[in-house]
């Protein structure tokens, strides 16, 4: 093994797939691979993987039933390339972290916490724990790193946090918490080297829109408010999530069509959004190939644009005005009929396309005139998380 431990690898896991990055990071940050093991547990399970150096690309199938499998495949993997001998940390992306405020080194007393608070998360954290664990088993000096989605949003006001349910449940956690927060912060970070401090610190509204879709009004780099709340089912409809759901339709599926809490989580999580609406499929791409042949995927695709643009409104509102639009996500980053109809009569909050570079997808696709400036920004969440794995390799954090 080599005495250089110069590489980090990152890890984030998703309710059916995970997605992994592999950095050298000699004083820069240079990717060597990722890659994503998809559809675990379901038909067609593959396994991708592209070498950004030399521009190798594979992708085979492969049996994984469950995350562990999944985890122990990609650890086999692994062990036959030179570079994990050099692997001296590895970064994780946990999406729920309750009061967590910055990255942590995972120990026993950490990983028991995030056990605890599973239930609040069961499409995420489950797996991101069967990661933690089987990474440590087979490499316990190995070092690994919790970085939260959360963190981003705790600095948003208590009214914002507040559910309105009996206060209670606010000290057993039971609140608005936000994610998408490793994005943000790349995101953030991205708009300072653009476009300047002073932008990075004015009243900004950004959407990470992707198959998981939120948006988040940010004031002085900090998070005054995001769309998702104590889990990421909430906010925006998406591509199989509800997305804001009255709490009476819950009750109606419980009682009249006899669902179990299990079943009922299934359908909020994974036959819902733009899949159920279009019933075809959960793919802007395909809705938006099929919208004008098809009813449901117009409905699918209305609905999503709509969502978008009262929120962004009610987000300036909550910033008492706007600077800064962002798009940022699969969708946001590569879908400009989302992007038009989103921004379509919004000329009173002064945002104001040019349609021409918003057709392009060019970094910046408001209009001359536009008194705010609207951006499309591609986020990297593999990238942010080996960011603060570095952070917490500098500062020589002692374990929680």
């Amino acid at each position: 093994m080599k005495s250089n431990k110069s590489c980090l690898f990152t890890i984030n896991v998703g309710s059916s797939g995970i997605k992994f990055s592999m950095y050298k990071s000699d004083g820069v940050l240079i990717p060597s691979f990722y890659g994503a093991i998809e559809n675990i547990g379901i038909k067609n399970t593959t396994f991708s993987f592209t070498d950004t150096l030399s521009n190798e690309k594979t992708t085979r199938p492969v049996k994984a039933n469950d995350h562990e499998e999944a985890a122990k495949y990609l650890i086999d993997w692994l062990e036959l390339r030179d570079d994990f001998n050099s692997v001296k940390a590895i970064g994780h992306r946990i999406v729920h972290g309750m009061k967590h405020t910055a990255p942590e080194k995972i120990n026993n007393k950490l990983l028991a916490e995030l056990k605890q608070i599973s239930a609040y998360d069961p499409e995420h954290l489950p797996g991101e724990i069967i990661l933690i664990e089987v990474f440590a088993k087979r490499y316990p000096k190995l070092l690994q790193v919790a970085c939260f989605d959360t963190a981003f949003h705790t600095t948003m006001p208590l009214i914002a946090r507040l559910l309105p349910i009996p206060a209670k449940y606010f000290t057993k956690g039971i609140q608005r918490y936000g994610f998408h927060g490793l994005s943000y912060t790349y995101l953030l970070q991205q708009l300072k080297h653009i476009a300047g401090k002073e932008t990075a610190n004015g009243k900004i509204i950004m959407a990470h829109l992707g198959n998981g879709a939120s948006i988040t009004a940010i004031e002085n780099g900090e998070s005054i408010d995001t769309s998702m709340g104590f889990t990421p089912t909430a906010g925006l409809v998406m591509g199989s999530r509800t997305g804001d759901l009255d709490p009476g339709v819950a009750w109606y599926f419980m009682q009249v069509e006899k669902l179990t809490p299990k079943e009922f989580n299934h359908l909020i999580n994974h036959e819902s959004g733009l899949l159920g609406i279009s019933k075809t499929s959960s793919d802007m791409r395909e809705l938006i190939k099929n919208k004008n042949s098809n009813t449901d995927a117009a409905n699918a695709f209305d609905l999503f644009c709509y969502q978008i643009k009262k929120f962004i409104g009610a987000y300036a509102a909550a910033l008492e005005g706007l600077d800064t639009l962002v798009f940022s996500g699969g969708i946001g980053e590569h879908s400009p009929e989302v992007r038009s109809q989103v921004c379509d009569g919004l000329e009173f909050l002064g945002i104001e396309l040019n349609e021409i570079k918003n057709m392009n997808n060019d970094a910046v696709i408001s209009s001359d005139t536009s008194k705010v400036t609207v951006y499309v920004i591609p986020t990297n969440e593999q990238l942010m998380i080996a960011k603060l794995v570095c952070d917490v390799l500098a500062s020589g954090k002692k374990t929680a």
